[in-house]
């Protein structure tokens, strides 16, 4: 088909988000996500926060465990309007061993991921990041579903070209892992504790540098030489994560369809929300 200006559309971000949160442990990043409307979530580690209450599919333990999860909300079309996978760090050792298990270009099983030689094994295991991408994105596109993936932070050195040396917080995951998943979500937040920096006398005219913990947790949303983030709904460079409140804070920025209701046939055949 020719391309003219007759076919020019306008398009809008008004498709339910695709997120990326991450920070450091306790940051409340579970308690976050559960904080969206009708969540449910994908576990593939241990661990709830205490005073949360989650709809789960209980701990998944391989690969095929999360897709058959994917499946089902998918298949089934249950009533929840947000799917969380909790945790991405977690689900790369997942994706690698399912990588191992599908073996080199003969079929050969691998003992791990590092088997394969050459980073062989982590390019494979691109392909099976995007099966894992595929179903979440059928789950936002075909049942308007928000898309929630939590991961744990580390702390690399990063070499900048412009400047020295430093080191900044990243998403807990090969370089390659990252390559797949966070090109296509619409944010990557960093939670983060506040920490301010106090001087102490220490006599001698000397003092000590003491990092004090605040209180406060906030929602970064641009990224930082300090740390990676983004996000494409003009959310402000750091959101404070009032307790209970994180998702109202986000809310405002994101698309109507987050926080709408769903629409879904009733047994008549209706459409109800």
């Amino acid at each position: 088909m020719a391309i003219d200006i007759k076919h020019l559309i306008k398009v809008r971000a008004d498709n339910p988000p695709r997120l990326v949160i991450y920070g450091e442990q306790g940051a409340g990043k579970t308690t976050l996500a559960s904080q969206f409307p009708d969540a449910i979530f994908l576990q593939t580690e241990d661990g709830t926060p205490d005073g949360v209450e989650l709809d789960s599919f209980g701990l998944l333990e391989s690969f095929g465990d999360v897709m058959d999860a994917i499946r089902t909300i998918y298949d089934d079309n249950l009533p929840f309007r947000t799917v969380v996978l909790d945790s991405l760090t977690a689900m790369q050792r997942l994706v690698f061993a399912e990588t191992c298990r599908r073996g080199d270009e003969h079929g050969k099983p691998m003992q791990d991921i590092e088997a394969f030689g050459y980073g062989k094994g982590y390019i494979k295991a691109q392909g099976v990041w995007l099966e894992l991408l595929e179903g979440l994105l059928a789950l936002r596109r075909d049942l308007g579903m928000t898309i929630l993936l939590i991961a744990h932070s580390k702390i690399v050195k990063f070499d900048d070209p412009e400047s020295a040396s430093y080191d900044r917080y990243e998403i807990d995951l090969h370089d390659r892992s990252k390559a797949v998943l966070t090109p296509e979500m619409d944010g990557v937040l960093f939670l983060k504790t506040s920490v301010s920096i106090e001087k102490e006398k220490q006599g001698f005219n000397k003092e000590r540098a003491r990092a004090v913990g605040g209180a406060q947790v906030w929602m970064h949303a641009r990224g930082r030489p300090a740390f990676v983030a983004k996000n494409r709904y003009g959310i402000p460079d750091k959101v404070l994560y009032a307790p209970g409140k994180g998702f109202e804070a986000l809310a405002p920025y994101l698309p109507e369809s987050a926080s709408a209701p769903a629409i879904v046939d009733d047994v008549d055949g209706k459409q109800a929300a």
